[in-house]
């Protein structure tokens, strides 16, 4: 966008912009969402920014008013496959508070240097800013969204200390912590509780399918989910966590709920990071609608279902075992043969009714896990041999991956085809414009939709481009709707009565 597109959605306060980018006034000296409802500065008086962390450095503070903070991420960290992008994934992921800005770069393949040099022209602020930036945000969920102690939000958020903590949030929202508490707008969790509950933001409008998507494909002990619901047991850096969203499409706002049941504090900004990545809650879903609607094979079907978000990973080395496992079968088998291998994971530190184990760790399904599987020994080798190479750290790939970058990585494994890295592209790393040609599901969902009578449009969908990823799971929606339409009993079946057996 430029100048002038940037200011013409402030000037309308359009809510789909914000997080996309920051309007900072000179003659206030904050920055704001575009939405703020204060009165529109003169264009003459504003600067935008790609990020919160360069208005930062600028000298600027949030608004008290629109809180800049509380806001969906940027889209453009999935879209983009550049440093940036790549870096900002990362960031948000916690790697700066594990491993330092040199384990960042070195992540990234670039000296500390280069990747500062980058970051500042692309971004306008270098890692540390962009961390700090990060961590202010995460600091102010949990201090309007929790009863917990302010000592501990400082940690958790990432801070190296209390001092730190609130130097940081004095700066960027010109406010005390206990201040910037007393904004909260919503109920908070007390303090007492074992358990933390906090609103996750996300641009409207949300398909809750994603629900679906991943309760069909849920692992007995590690996951469980609904329709409106999804929760799961998980390894992290510092140790097991456990946590549930809901979704609640008849009260107001639509909230999605995230109750995190456990967790180590260290590890609560990955968590948070990695939610907010299986549910696509960064997603800019009018953009995406608007680019598929206008392909007549997608108008039906998006209108239907505004909103479909791409369920993404918590976990990139769980999902290509995943991926390996499932693909040329169907969700059932995949999923019978994921629940058997399940057994090969450890019991969960932090069990609860109906969650009570981890999902197999990379070195456990090489050791003894794999004998757990069955079908073709091919395709076991295979699984074997990804983990092997995960678990001794010869495959090393994740969020700071692009789509060529995983290419390189899987496809000379045995078992990975284009397929694989494209599922696992667009899962792990939130690519949004893999199309599946191949996949028998994806076929099927594009013959039950309205057909290309003149063979005008492609069969790769490249005119819905950069959103195929999001094309690809309206395509298997249809498939599977078309699936359950052909086994439903026909009218007359249904009132015909049954004879009685002799």
């Amino acid at each position: 966008m430029d100048f002038w597109q940037r200011y013409r959605a402030i000037d309308a306060r359009d809510t789909r912009f914000d997080g996309q980018f920051y309007t900072a006034v000179r003659t206030t000296g904050i920055y704001c969402r575009p939405s703020c409802p204060a009165r529109t500065p003169k264009a003459d008086n504003v600067t935008f920014y790609e990020t919160s962390a360069a208005a930062h450095d600028a000298g600027y503070r949030a608004c008290k008013r629109c809180l800049p903070e509380a806001v969906p991420g940027t889209p453009a960290w999935n879209v983009r496959s550049d440093i940036a992008g790549r870096a900002m994934r990362l960031i948000n992921d916690g790697v700066i508070n594990r491993d330092g800005v040199e384990g960042l770069a070195a992540r990234l393949g670039y000296s500390s240097r280069q990747l500062n040099r980058i970051l500042s022209h692309e971004l306008g602020a270098g890692p540390l800013s962009l961390a700090r930036a990060s961590r202010a945000q995460t600091a102010r969920t949990l201090l309007v969204s929790t009863g917990m102690k302010v000592s501990d939000i400082a940690f958790a958020a990432g801070f190296s200390s209390v001092r730190q903590f609130n130097e940081t949030i004095g700066e960027v929202f010109a406010m005390t912590p206990s201040a910037l508490r007393a904004t909260a707008r919503h109920h908070r969790s007390p303090a007492a509780t074992t358990a933390l509950t906090l609103n996750l933001p996300y641009r409207e409008p949300f398909d809750p399918g994603v629900f679906d998507f991943l309760a069909v494909r849920a692992i007995h002990g590690i996951e469980e989910g609904t329709s409106s619901s999804y929760a799961r047991t998980l390894k992290l850096t510092h140790g097991d966590a456990r946590f549930r969203v809901d979704y609640d499409a008849g009260a107001a706002g639509r909230p999605l709920v995230l109750t995190i049941g456990a967790v180590d504090l260290r590890d609560l900004a990955a968590l948070l990071s990695r939610v907010r990545r299986l549910l696509d809650l960064d997603a800019d879903p009018v953009a995406i609608d608007a680019a598929l609607a206008a392909d007549p094979r997608l108008a039906a079907t998006v209108a239907r279902t505004p909103g479909m978000r791409m369920p993404g990973a918590v976990d990139p080395q769980e999902l290509l075992i995943r991926a390996m496992i499932g693909q040329q079968i169907t969700v059932a088998a995949a999923r019978t043969a994921l629940v058997q291998l399940s057994v090969a994971g450890s019991a969960s530190l932090v069990p609860d009714d109906g969650l009570h184990r981890l999902f197999p760790t990379a070195a456990q399904i090489a050791e003894t896990g794999f004998e757990l599987l069955r079908g073709p020994q091919r395709r076991i080798d295979s699984v074997r041999g990804a983990a092997a190479a995960m678990a001794s750290g010869d495959l090393d790939f994740g969020y700071g991956d692009d789509v060529h970058g995983l290419e390189a990585k899987l496809l000379p494994l045995a078992g990975v085809g284009p397929w694989t890295v494209g599922y696992v592209a667009m899962r792990v790393i939130g690519a949004p414009d893999v199309f599946l040609a191949n996949d028998a599901a994806v076929r099927n969902g594009i013959r039950s939709l309205a057909q290309n009578p003149d063979g005008a449009l492609t069969t790769d969908f490249r005119e819905v481009s950069p959103w195929r990823s999001y094309a690809t799971m309206h395509l298997w929606r249809a498939a599977a709707a078309a699936q359950a339409a052909a086994r439903a009993p026909s009218p007359a079946q249904k009132q015909t009565p049954k004879k009685a057996k002799p």
